[in-house]
């Protein structure tokens, strides 16, 4: 299928690896040129040349924390418009609710809500004057199922869904749509190396850890395993082309029927 990304300029935040770097690379092939970022220099330039080999359009490279002001506003002085933007930076660390503290709140907000709030409102006028454009939140299943060992996180996954349809609202009739994407557990680097841990610590192979882990965790799933990037990535990069413009305002689930729900 033609995506028709063509000539499109993607901005990707927090794709130097996992979820990030799949949904740069994907749209890479597709066509559409890519803005790959992360915080080190030596991470960027690195995922910057790994996607550029498969890559059919231009692969740019921004170094710099996005959580901050600044970095932002100097990101938009270099790529002044972008047409397709994915809010994909984000953070999480189980930790108890009581053990949580303000500091904690304020930081998970200002990485994974107000991140991409500030790019999209730098972003939009451009996107408003020549009336297309796609802008995407990267959330989680985490934020309609909230869960009770990172709630900080789950409260920030649901601000972005509530984000993502406020957002669409403000701009019906227009050819610019705002959307969500929800993955479930995916197997990133990340995960790949805990299980690898757990399975080492426990004398049980990664097979026995996954399985154990969506028995007690993730019962709900109805796919029973971890979700690759890959996945993910083909779904955002659908979510982003053309061929979407009857969808917006919506939390698009990829989460392997986690969300025990209907619609």
């Amino acid at each position: 299928m033609n995506l028709k990304l063509k000539n499109k300029l993607a901005l990707v935040t927090g794709s130097t690896a996992g979820i990030g770097f799949s949904i740069a690379q994907t749209l890479g092939k597709e066509g559409a040129n890519v803005i790959v970022n992360g915080r080190k220099p030596a991470d960027v330039e690195a995922a910057t040349d790994e996607i550029s080999q498969s890559a059919k359009g231009d692969v740019f490279g921004f170094a710099g924390d996005l959580s901050q002001p600044e970095v932002a506003e100097s990101l938009q002085s270099t790529y002044p418009e972008v047409d397709i933007l994915i809010n994909n930076l984000g953070i999480f660390e189980p930790k108890p609710f009581l053990e949580t503290p303000d500091e904690d709140w304020k930081h998970f907000f200002d990485v994974n809500v107000l991140s991409g709030i500030r790019l999209t409102r730098l972003y939009l006028p451009r996107m408003q004057s020549q009336n297309w454009g796609r802008i995407i939140f990267i959330s989680s299943e985490s934020g309609m199922n909230i869960p009770q060992e990172m709630i900080h996180y789950g409260v920030t996954k649901s601000a972005q869904i509530a984000a993502a349809r406020g957002l669409a609202e403000s701009l019906k009739g227009t050819g610019i749509t705002v959307n969500s994407v929800l993955p479930g557990p995916t197997k990133s680097r990340g995960v790949s190396e805990m299980l690898e841990k757990q399975a080492q610590s426990s004398g049980k192979s990664v097979e026995e850890v996954e399985s154990e882990f969506f028995d007690s965790a993730r019962p709900s799933s109805l796919i029973q395993r971890f979700t690759s990037p890959e996945e993910i990535a083909s779904t955002v990069a659908y979510m982003a082309s053309p061929l979407s413009s009857a969808t917006t305002g919506a939390p698009i689930r990829a989460e392997g029927g986690i969300v025990n729900s209907a619609f």
